[in-house]
């Protein structure tokens, strides 16, 4: 008896649980999904501190998030650009950005990542997502 293979595991953001900026930014990319596939994890939680110390993020100063789609881990510009091919038209047109120098578009995300707290805000509390979004917050096999 043919087995089928397994299906790809979710992609993940790991996004920055006390950023203002962050949190409207997760938000956003639940509005907008082509299909609910992303599964977010902040990276206070004790998922997403293990993931961001196993790549090399700081998870109580982060300066960036990540994104991991399959065996791919993304961060910075690079992220942003990936996330964008999951989203509706015409956000998936973003990724046209692409076009722009790694080193360039990099250097953009930088300059934002490191002011996000003074130009959008601090939380004390993490995103609290609606019922229906709550299981992609997160990992299968997790408490």
């Amino acid at each position: 008896m043919p087995t089928s293979p397994l299906p790809a595991p979710a992609p993940v953001q790991l996004y920055d649980g006390h950023c203002v900026f962050c949190a409207w930014s997760t938000r956003f990319i639940l509005a907008h999904e082509a299909a609910p596939r992303i599964r977010f994890v902040a990276l206070t939680s004790a998922q997403g501190r293990a993931l961001a110390q196993a790549h090399d993020v700081n998870p109580d100063d982060p300066l960036t998030f990540l994104f991991i789609d399959g065996s791919m881990v993304m961060a910075q510009s690079t992220a942003v650009l990936a996330i964008a091919a999951y989203l509706r038209w015409p956000w998936r047109a973003l990724g046209v950005a692409r076009i722009i120098p790694r080193p360039l578009r990099d250097m953009a995300y930088r300059l934002v990542a490191r002011h996000r707290y003074r130009l959008f805000g601090r939380s004390i509390t993490c995103l609290v997502p609606d019922a229906a979004a709550r299981a992609r917050f997160t990992l299968p096999g997790s408490p």
